[in-house]
């Protein structure tokens, strides 16, 4: 794993260690195995943006806070610049680049997300985390998977969905899909 990915996991563990809350009762919290919160503290497996959503909810940690170390200090209006948000590559398919990480106390956290092509044979990866998402796809086309439900979404297209729920994205057509999501 990547030194960042170590970073990110170092103070995910120390925020669980401060609120002394052992492994097995954040993975039992968090409905997922010991062996996965382990690796993902241990900086040995990609860490979910879903799972890093979970404890910054949990621990009452900004997002920014968990993924750069540093606290937003903004609280009037935050630009972030073409291609200048806080990167967040978290799994090989998925790149996340968080629009408002300098803004602090947000309602919402957006992100451009793109999605790589990958083989449609292999089974995708499912997903969940507290609150709700809004995904607009900006460019390609791409299929979500919410609980049993299947929707393909074209460019132009929209989904606002309870983010509870199981959910995994594909893009089509062997064509990256770009999008603008909001986590919420």
């Amino acid at each position: 794993m990547t030194e960042h990915i170590k970073q990110i996991a170092s103070r995910i563990k120390e925020l669980r260690e401060l609120a002394e809350i052992t492994p097995e009762t954040l993975a039992k919290e968090f409905e997922m195995s010991l062996a996965l919160v382990l690796q993902y503290e241990n900086g040995e497996a990609d860490i979910p943006v879903g799972y890093l959503y979970k404890v910054s909810h949990k621990f009452g940690m900004p997002l920014t806070t968990i993924l750069s170390g540093e606290d937003p200090k903004l609280h009037v209006f935050s630009v972030v610049r073409k291609g200048k948000g806080i990167e967040v590559n978290r799994r090989k398919q998925y790149k996340y680049e968080n629009l408002a990480y300098s803004f602090i106390d947000k309602k919402a956290e957006p992100f451009i997300v793109t999605i790589e092509p990958s083989d449609e044979s292999k089974t995708v990866e499912f997903n969940s985390h507290p609150g709700q998402e809004f995904n607009y796809v900006l460019s390609g086309v791409m299929k979500i998977l919410i609980d049993d439900h299947e929707i393909i979404l074209n460019e132009g297209d929209s989904i606002y969905y309870d983010s509870g729920h199981k959910h995994a994205m594909r893009a089509l057509n062997n064509i990256s899909v770009k999008m603008l999501t909001l986590i919420m």
